[in-house]
């Protein structure tokens, strides 16, 4: 398998595994959307909780250049820790919601 299906692969896997954890009730349901053509992969929550709509991001993940760029994680789990146990080299994992000054102080990629 070359880099590029594994790391969608690895990345979907990490989406569809939240999504079967995780749904807040019966009213509000995981969504999760890959789109392969743009390399965007997101995992969201959708529904009503009585008269409150939910509508909003659990997770997103882009491949850009080559490497996984983690956009937002809106749970617990560290999932550039997560990438690395998958095979995915520090080296080309992002943390997008970090700007580029302080990614340069962690272990990831800066871009």
């Amino acid at each position: 398998m070359d880099k590029l299906a594994h790391y969608r692969q690895v990345i979907k896997q990490i989406l569809t595994e939240h999504a079967q954890i995780s749904t807040p009730t019966d009213t509000v349901e995981p969504q999760l959307i890959f789109d392969e053509d743009h390399d965007h992969y997101q995992l969201n929550y959708v529904g009503w909780q009585g008269d409150r709509r939910i509508f909003g991001p659990v997770m997103h993940f882009d491949i850009q250049n080559g490497k996984i760029w983690i956009q937002y994680n809106g749970t617990e789990e560290a999932v550039a820790e997560r990438l690395v146990e998958m095979g995915i080299p520090d080296s080309d994992i992002v943390l997008g919601f970090h700007s580029a000054f302080k990614r340069q102080f962690t272990r990831y990629a800066v871009g």
